[in-house]
């Protein structure tokens, strides 16, 4: 399965210059957020691979008029071809806007309540955010900390993929595209990054046990 992921500036190769041919192959692209809804809506003129989206926090033009022909995933757990993505968009809330940013305990109950939903699942096999993990490659400003519940996610679900935008490769020449975190690969989707995963096995699925999630914790 060839994955397309897009964040935070449009691609000037997708957006001036997109042929059918520049996206021939791929079978589904996942948008972190922060981009245009014009340019989420001019890329299903040249695929028909699905686009699934969460909300970046300067996606606020987004609200009551979402982009069409995609799909939002934001607080879903969503199931493509037996490939189970997890979605929860925004940012550390660093002002009074209300442009989908969130507490630390606002971004930890909306994972709680994906719980059940991931459990029935199976788990989950990527995490798809706009924001970084807390202390995983996420910046040294309040705007752009990442999420301690998404440490939590990591820990708790295990998931092989873990993508997220937000923090722009261009503030930090010592930010990886690409790094591991236990077993999960996490990826920054600044721009776009392609990369092919294995066809998901939908006989090989974890166990996953009623238990008490780390990250439901209230403190």
């Amino acid at each position: 399965m060839k994955i397309l992921a897009i964040s935070d500036v449009p691609s000037k190769a997708l957006w001036d210059y997109c042929t059918r041919e520049k996206l021939a192959g791929v079978d589904i692209i996942l948008s972190c957020g922060d981009l245009p809804k014009k340019y989420l809506e001019y890329l299903t003129n040249f695929t028909a691979a699905p686009i699934l989206y969460v909300h970046g926090n300067h996606d606020g033009s987004y609200k009551g008029d979402e982009p069409g022909g995609c799909i939002c995933v934001d607080d879903e757990v969503y199931i493509w071809k037996g490939l189970r993505i997890m979605g929860l968009g925004g940012c550390i809330r660093y002002n009074r806007e209300d442009t989908y940013q969130y507490t630390e305990k606002e971004m930890r109950r909306r994972a709680r309540k994906l719980w059940f939903k991931a459990h029935r699942a199976g788990g989950i096999d990527l995490l798809l955010t706009h924001a970084p993990a807390k202390g995983l490659n996420d910046g040294g400003d309040k705007a752009h900390m990442g999420f301690e519940t998404f440490n939590g996610l990591l820990e708790d679900y295990q998931p092989k993929w873990f993508v997220h935008g937000h923090v722009h490769l261009s503030y930090d020449a010592k930010l990886p595209r690409v790094c591991t975190h236990g077993r999960t690969t996490v990826i920054n989707a600044t721009e776009r990054y392609l990369f092919e995963i294995p066809d998901p096995d939908p006989t090989a699925r974890q166990k996953f046990f009623w238990k008490n999630p780390a990250f439901t914790t209230e403190n």
